[in-house]
């Protein structure tokens, strides 16, 4: 399996090499050259196999570079860490299924690929003697997870920036608690989008980026996507044992990471009948797919900031394919975002956007509203951003669908809106409760990237 570049400025390369890559070094993100097929014979015969036999099962399809024997030990460790025994469960509630993505170490489903990630990268790194120096963006579970992905690992350092005062209390503890000498935080005051784009404009920066052996945790890193694509295959494989309906999954999203690994696993052959793109009052998406309007705004501050995002990364993936996998075409619609503010698409472009998803908004009203209303029918608490997810799927797909919700978060993460849905205050767990009183180093600057490259270089190493 080889890897190529949206923007075809890069010969292909190893899965290893994209894995190091994390942006392409043209620009562009890394995506195989081909997705391989599951056969339905081949799906029913995973019925029975633990999640990391199928993490095996689709991950090594695409990695042709690391022995099966060592990518299975990858796959287990990365594993060990989650606290339930099915690491991503499925529960019914309600005429819903919700797919329990928050039993890793930081309670979020990016645990999911930053753990399996972070041993990645050490594997890599022991085999060709290289250290790295870890940059990336957060809206706020990107970075605990990617902190807690890596701490601990040889030859590593990381650097993880977040929009000061816009994550939840959790999550900013999660981060700037983990004190260890070659774990970096820095707080800017401006949006996630700014902290998007200076990451993006290091990576862009050739020399600098070799320099100082840059890697990329966020979602503009294949393996990420990868790891997620796993999930969707056990979900379909979970509630498939007990109903024939046509499945359906019902994706939060700002970044369009988490739905683009779905849109994957059905390229693969995974029998999705849609794929619901859901969204908050940040509704590029949704005005995209819904009207076909792909024009930047600016960001609001809402109860679900994990989506609080105007540019989403991995939708240059998702172009790609849909512009008939021709980066120069690619290049002009990014050239168009960032003189115009829009990326325009033809009629029979956007035809095929609506056969692959339908997508709806929730505002902060409603979430809060179905915090409190799933809770009261059912006993199931959710998260903000999962409630968006819920309510898009009770709002959008049919009843007589098998209507699978990602939950992205556990509740305690985002305690504060729980508490504002409920009128009084829930349990947290032991992991979050720990976090009170801990000592916290953070570096607090403005959106400027020369003071971000220079912090940088004054503490690699």
């Amino acid at each position: 399996m080889r890897y190529i570049s949206t923007r075809g400025g890069i010969q292909p390369i190893s899965f290893k090499d994209a894995v190091m890559m994390g942006l392409a070094s043209d620009g562009g993100l890394l995506l195989p050259q081909s997705y391989p097929t599951i056969t339905q014979e081949q799906l029913e015969s995973w019925r029975q196999l633990s999640y990391q036999e199928v993490a095996f099962e689709v991950i090594s399809r695409y990695v042709d570079d690391i022995p099966a024997g060592d990518l299975k030990e990858l796959i287990n460790r990365s594993y060990a860490t989650f606290s339930h025994p099915e690491v991503t469960p499925v529960v019914k509630k309600d005429g819903v299924y919700i797919l329990e993505l928050f039993h890793g170490v930081t309670l979020a489903f990016k645990d999911v690929a930053l753990q399996f990630l972070g041993n990645l990268f050490e594997y890599i790194l022991a085999e060709r003697k290289q250290t790295l120096n870890i940059i990336g963006a957060t809206s706020g579970d990107t970075g605990s997870a990617a902190i807690h992905g890596v701490r601990g690992k040889k030859g590593i350092s990381i650097f993880i920036l977040h929009p000061y005062g816009k994550t939840s209390a959790v999550q900013a503890m999660q981060m700037t608690s983990v004190t260890d000498a070659n774990v970096h935080n820095i707080a800017v005051r401006g949006t996630f989008d700014d902290c998007q784009d200076m990451v993006k404009e290091l990576f862009g920066d050739l020399e600098f980026k070799e320099k100082y052996s840059l890697g990329a945790v966020n979602s503009i890193n294949w393996a990420r996507v990868l790891a997620q694509v796993v999930y969707y295959f056990y979900a379909w494989l979970r509630v498939t044992d007990e109903t024939d309906a046509p499945v359906t999954f019902s994706v939060p999203t700002g970044n369009f990471g988490d739905i683009f690994a779905g849109y994957v696993a059905k390229r693969m052959g995974l029998p999705v009948e849609t794929l619901l793109l859901a969204t908050n009052e940040n509704n590029i998406l949704t005005r995209f797919i819904n009207e076909s309007d792909y024009s930047l705004g600016g960001v609001v501050s809402t109860v679900s900031p994990s989506m609080d995002i105007q540019i989403a990364s991995n939708f240059e993936r998702y172009l790609f394919h849909l512009f008939a996998e021709n980066p120069d075409k690619v290049t002009g619609a990014f050239t168009e975002l960032k003189e115009h503010g829009r990326i325009t698409c033809t009629t029979a472009e956007m035809t095929q956007v609506r056969n692959d998803f339908c997508s709806t908004s929730v505002n902060q009203l409603a979430t809060l509203q179905t915090i409190r209303d799933f809770f009261a029918e059912t006993g199931y608490l959710l998260d903000p951003h999962s409630a968006v997810g819920v309510k898009a799927a009770l709002d959008l797909l049919p009843a007589d669908f098998t209507r699978i919700c990602l939950a992205t978060a556990h509740p305690a993460k985002f305690s504060e809106t729980v508490e504002q849905s409920l009128g009084y205050p829930v349990p947290a767990p032991e992991s979050v409760k720990e976090l009170y009183g801990k000592p916290t180093r953070c570096e607090i600057m403005d959106a400027d990237i020369d003071k971000v490259r220079e912090f940088f270089i004054a503490n690699i190493g």
